[in-house]
């Protein structure tokens, strides 16, 4: 059985950082690309969009609103995935997931997401 479990969320002043991290877990193979999607306020649950992705070989990929601001990061020792977020807006308020694209033993790939952990950028 796999688990992302995300942590780091919370509640900031626009201007301020937060730093989100997601560990995976679970008999695992190999783990192809890991990534962070969120959900705005009020969207339906099966809106997600994508923040940043991150690769085995350490390419990384982000949504144009979080680029200079949002760095993704990986340890595939730890099968761990980080997001640094700064200069944070309140448009950045949003339910972030952990994401991660894996295979076990004689599997396929799948596609294994987080619960989620709240966001909130406010004065």
């Amino acid at each position: 059985q796999v688990r992302l479990v995300e942590s780091g969320g919370g509640l900031v002043q626009p201007g301020g950082s937060l730093r989100l991290s997601c560990a995976v877990s679970g008999s695992i193979r190999t783990i192809n690309d890991m990534g962070w999607f969120r959900r705005a306020p009020g969207a339906p649950e099966n809106e997600r969009e994508l923040v940043a992705t991150i690769v085995s070989t350490g390419l990384t990929n982000y949504q144009d609103s979080v680029k200079g601001r949002f760095t993704i990061s990986r340890d595939n020792a730890q099968n761990t995935v980080s997001l640094q977020m700064n200069h944070l807006t309140p448009e950045d308020t949003a339910v972030y997931y952990c994401t991660a694209l894996l295979r076990f033993d004689g599997s396929g790939w799948n596609r294994y997401w987080g619960q989620g952990t709240q966001v909130t950028v406010s004065s």
